[in-house]
């Protein structure tokens, strides 16, 4: 199937989440209420271009006439995210000088908001994070016991590493037996997100 434009990718999950709430397909005022439109002019427009592309299909002779060709798996569609830079265990993240992007497949996107760091360094070898791979990050402020997270140190340092809570320290675990533990008091660590997901790109 042929790639879609961002507008056509909303409408069209809006419309596959749509007929698994109710079992039917949207008219096209739902689908504009939906996507918080105020007229479904445009609607029509881009279910012609879904339809072309050969996600959608059109019943006729029906009141909801619109139907999914196939599941469209998710791991086809793809989104533009930030791409902020470099982090290395012990070092503060490396700012990138243009304001980059890095493609990757809806499917691996966070919740919330959702960024892209490249990793420096081999701390994290062990849970399968090498030099050079990209770490995909949810912007989270907390985090659960086990969760990998960019953690920033007394507002100097990022690091990336397993996060532990004990009373009040917070371990931050390497995934390499080369490197130890940090411990360090919570007030001392602030969590800037969670990594949902990981990206290699293989030399040639």
């Amino acid at each position: 199937m042929q790639s879609l434009t961002k507008k056509q990718k909303l409408v069209l999950d809006h419309i596959r989440r749509f007929m698994e709430d109710s079992g039917h397909a949207p008219s096209y005022e739902e689908i504009a209420r939906g996507l918080g439109l105020s007229s479904p002019s445009n609607i029509h427009v881009h279910i012609e271009n879904l339809k072309s592309k050969g996600y959608l299909t059109k019943k006729w002779n029906a009141n909801r006439s619109i139907d999914l060709s196939e599941p469209v798996p998710k791991s086809s569609l793809v989104e533009q995210v930030p791409l902020f830079g470099r982090i290395a265990a012990g070092r503060p993240i490396e700012a990138l000088e243009d304001n980059q992007t890095i493609a990757i497949p809806s499917a691996m996107m966070g919740r919330g908001h959702t960024y892209v760091l490249q990793v420096k360094g081999d701390s994290m070898i062990e849970d399968h994070i090498m030099d050079g791979d990209y770490v995909i990050v949810e912007k989270r402020d907390q985090a659960v016991n086990g969760e990998m997270v960019v953690a920033l140190i007394r507002d100097a340092e990022a690091t990336l590493k397993r996060f532990r809570r004990r009373g009040n320290q917070i371990m931050l675990e390497p995934a390499n037996p080369s490197y130890q533990a940090m411990v360090l008091d919570e007030k001392d660590v602030t969590v800037q997100g969670v990594v949902v997901g990981i990206l290699r790109k293989y030399r040639r």
